[in-house]
């Protein structure tokens, strides 16, 4: 059975300095505990313009506007450089502003819980309806509410507010009046999941040309948990987003892991692909408000812009093969077990040197590893370090200890296999895929012949387990061989059998 491929991706951000200050967990909790702090007074003054987004060299990259190698050039730190391209539209997708995002939820939205104030909403839809992916669909917007509408639902029906250039312009109403699974705030999350996972969508589709009927399964891949009382993660995101997005002939189911999760999504869709389940297998994750400013305390702190600012999602396609793009080697999958440990080296080796002892392939056969693509301008300032630099340190340390790598080539080796982060701090979209889409140029029109995608997760989190979480898969070149499930049987051999066939069937009836 021939590998899967990767077939397209396409990847959304969503500037949105209002849900910084009303979803964030960090501003919540702070607004809750401690409603006079200065990190709140000084809050608003740090917010990033969405033109200051669109500059912001990380976000282009994000977008395939430029390329991790572009961003290597820019000294650091990057808060304060502008990019040479600072377009909206990327070769992979956008960077979407927030009062256009705001309409999306209202139009991913098939329970009528979004409420939008329709001034607001007017204006707005004049934008969609120039917008490439939205036309239609802003077509079907209608009359909104009055502001006076929209108070009513937020002080008698405990709506979650939604405020754009610091003004109320609509809501989230809660779908129970009991259901804590439903209540508006969690509803809000959710429908920013769906609607960004939307966005992501139409853009993969959008720019590989692909046949929108032609997807069968979709495998939704964030950190979110949609349901109710009696289920409360019972999904089904990646459903919801296939309807809204048009693939009318899909069907598909969520996968969780926390920060792992894409990565796993990545092994399932090639595992069905590769079996002949499915042809076309889309993963797709929106991003998550909780973390918006998630480490802003730090970033203010040292006079910083908040630079956790936008939503962040993805959508990646998984096909059979067609002798042309990428193949996922799931024959050469890393996985941290129960039994691995924790400890750094335990997890290296099992994510990255288990699988290429399989292949019989050294650390240094990995062109690029894609790890945790974090944007270290946010983790550096909040203590966290270099992130991205770090695994590579680990994984370049491995190969000298197994005498694949001489130890004054280190650093070397660091420049060379890994890639600066690029990624915005959304949990689990940082995790490998950032580099997916850069991959697939790479690996077919590039000079690179075997990648690995490392995601790795947090499991103690949802204090069910103290365990920690990864797995991996090598992405190679594709050597344009399509192996043939079927036998090819000339018309004469079937000729010939039949004949046989019925020779043997009249010899038997005359013994008879």
């Amino acid at each position: 059975m021939s590998y899967a491929v990767i077939k397209g991706a396409g990847y959304a951000l969503i500037h949105t300095p209002d849900m910084i200050i009303h979803n964030g967990t960090t501003q919540t909790t702070e607004r809750s505990t401690n409603p006079d702090s200065e990190y709140l007074k000084e809050l608003k003054k740090h917010i990033r313009t969405y033109e200051e987004a669109l500059k912001y060299p990380p976000n282009q990259v994000y977008i395939g506007n430029m390329t991790p190698n572009d961003l290597s050039t820019y000294e650091m730190p990057w808060y304060d450089k502008e990019a040479d391209i600072k377009e909206r539209f990327g070769k992979l997708g956008e960077i979407m502003p927030q009062d256009e995002f705001i309409t999306l939820m209202k139009l991913v939205d098939v329970f009528d819980l979004v409420k939008l104030e329709n001034n607001f909403m007017q204006d707005v839809k004049k934008k969609l309806l120039d917008h490439p992916l939205f036309k239609e669909d802003a077509e079907k917007l209608k009359e909104g509410e009055t502001i006076e509408e929209i108070e009513k639902f937020i002080q008698s029906q405990h709506a979650e507010a939604i405020y754009n250039e610091g003004k109320l312009v609509g809501c989230v109403k809660r779908a129970h009046d009991l259901d804590h699974n439903l209540t508006s705030h969690i509803l809000f999350e959710n429908l920013v999941v769906k609607a960004s996972g939307v966005l992501a969508f139409k853009h993969l589709i959008d720019k590989n040309n692909i046949p929108i009927e032609d997807i069968d399964y979709v495998i939704e891949c964030s950190e979110e948990a949609c349901g109710d009382m009696n289920q409360r993660g019972g999904g089904n995101f990646a459903k919801a987003i296939a309807e809204c997005s048009g693939a009318s002939n899909a069907t598909g189911s969520d996968t969780r892991g926390f920060c792992a999760a894409p990565t796993h999504a990545l092994i399932l869709a090639a595992s069905l692909v590769k079996a002949g389940t499915y042809e076309n297998v889309v993963i797709v994750a929106g991003g998550a408000t909780a973390k918006l400013g998630m480490n802003g305390k730090d970033h203010v702190k040292k006079g910083l812009p908040i630079l956790e600012d936008v939503v962040g999602a993805f959508a990646i396609l998984v096909s059979k093969n067609d002798g042309i793009h990428p193949i996922l080697r799931t024959d050469l999958v890393g996985r941290h077990t129960v039994g691995t440990g924790s400890s750094p080296q335990a997890v290296i080796t099992s994510l990255v040197t288990a699988p290429l002892d399989k292949g019989n392939l050294k650390i240094t056969d990995i062109d690029k590893y894609s790890v945790e693509m974090q944007n270290p301008d946010i983790t550096k300032p909040a203590g966290a370090g270099d992130v991205p630099e770090a695994n590579y340190k680990m994984i370049g340390a491995l190969g000298v200890k197994r005498k694949e790598l001489d130890r004054k080539d280190l650093l070397s080796f660091v420049k060379k296999h890994g890639m600066v982060g690029w990624a915005p701090t959304q949990g689990h979209i940082p995790s490998g895929v950032p580099y997916i889409g850069f991959a697939k140029e790479d690996l077919t029109n590039g000079e690179l012949n075997k990648v690995m995608i490392v995601g790795k997760g947090s499991l103690f989190l949802g204090r069910m387990t103290n365990l920690f979480d990864g797995v991996s898969i090598v992405i190679e070149r594709n050597n344009g061989k399509v192996e043939n499930d079927s036998q090819q049987v000339s018309e004469e051999k079937i000729k010939s059998f039949i004949a046989e066939a019925m020779k043997d069937f009249a010899s038997h009836l005359l013994k008879e």
